[in-house]
């Protein structure tokens, strides 16, 4: 009997252990195991496979918030593309860091909502294809001011492989809203520094009609990066150019017109179609300068240009040149609660984002247009 009652204690304390093993750690890994989801491979759920993806980009988040050792669990870095896709996200956590430094702001945190729009399956998985809005939040530091938001909407093709019953993440392609940035790292930012936390929030309420418009139109159609609670779809009135090389033109256009600027012979949209001044950001950029109809601010690189940024308005414009060329315009919607200029755009989708994210390239020269209304 004492044998027995020994034995007993001997197993329920071996069963304590286990359990109080168990729980540490699942409580070390949490936020940053694998993909350890089951699918049905033969009868894949819908429901299931975005709750994958929605794990994903949870975790990614997290990593751009400082715990990048989440990562390393979560690719298939033995695959070329897997590898590509890993890098790429180390790189973009970089990226922040130092765009954050030089804003002299902290992420408090990002949050992504994740939209399943197809399904394919491949070898050993599933390609998803996803349609994602991310909301970014920061504050400046050291000072006693609101928090800070801005949304980016992604389009998304995201592979996903089992891997000895886990699911990693074997190549991704999206277009990232950060890739034309390189040189972020070469900026001045002492000197920005002392620029940027020096100002202070803009007073927008006496702004005209036709600018309160425009940042109405602008917000109500950035597509994938409005919040949540709207439709994220472009306007249905005008033709969507993102397959034809870009719609980032169009949709200025449409915002300034929509605002209250008639159109003319060389600029406007008729019968579903833009004019090359309409959808070219080029030939958009030259028409509004040499028609009057815009009148140059300041053009120049970063530095160059930052203290005039903050003379823009909504519904005035901001083209990005680079090798000699215009190739993206984006419409000023506000201010953040330093002054700082926020615009929207199309492709990628940007809602009240900072003018400058996502440009800090050292080949990029940036002209800021004043919309004559």
């Amino acid at each position: 009997m004492l044998i027995l009652v020994n034995r007993l204690k001997i197993k329920r304390i071996g069963l304590l252990l286990f359990i109080i093993v168990v729980l540490c750690i699942s409580y070390f890994l949490q936020g940053e195991e694998v993909i350890t989801t089951s699918i049905n491979i033969e009868d894949p759920d819908e429901e299931e496979l975005e709750k994958i993806a929605q794990w994903v980009f949870d975790n990614r988040n997290k990593a751009n918030l400082g715990k990048i050792e989440i990562l390393e669990g979560m690719y298939d870095k033995g695959s070329t593309n897997g590898l590509w896709a890993y890098e790429r996200e180390i790189w973009k956590r970089e990226y922040l860091d130092l765009w954050a430094e030089k804003q002299s702001v902290e992420f408090k945190n990002i949050d992504s909502k994740v939209f399943l729009r197809s399904v394919n399956q491949i070898e050993n998985g599933y390609q998803v294809g996803l349609a994602v809005t991310t909301e970014y939040i920061y504050d400046y530091k050291n000072e006693d001011v609101d928090e800070n938001s801005f949304r980016i909407g992604t389009y998304h093709s995201l592979d996903i492989v089992e891997n000895k019953g886990k699911w990693l993440i074997s190549g991704e392609w999206y277009q990232d809203p950060f890739i034309s940035s390189s040189d972020v790292v070469n900026i001045a930012r002492d000197n920005i520094n002392k620029i940027i936390p020096s100002k202070e929030k803009k007073d927008l309420t006496n702004i005209d009609n036709q600018r309160k418009k425009a940042i109405e139109y602008a917000d109500n159609y950035c597509g994938v990066a409005r919040p949540p609670d709207y439709n994220f779809h472009y306007n249905e009135n005008y033709k969507n150019y993102n397959s034809l090389g870009g719609n980032c033109t169009n949709f200025v256009s449409q915002t300034i017109h929509e605002a209250g600027m008639d159109s003319t012979l060389a600029w406007n949209y008729k019968n579903g179609e833009g004019s090359e001044a309409w959808v070219n950001a080029s030939e958009f950029h030259n028409y509004m300068l040499y028609s009057g109809r815009g009148t140059l601010i300041a053009n120049g690189t970063y530095e160059e240009v930052l203290e005039s940024s903050y003379e823009l308005l909504p519904g005035d414009y901001i083209a990005y040149e680079k090798n000699g060329r215009v190739g993206h315009n984006a419409v000023v919607t506000g201010v953040d609660s330093k002054g700082y200029t926020l615009v929207n755009t199309h492709n990628p989708d940007f809602y009240r984002v900072p003018w400058d994210l996502g440009w800090n390239n050292e080949e990029i020269r940036f002209w800021l247009v004043r919309v004559n209304y």
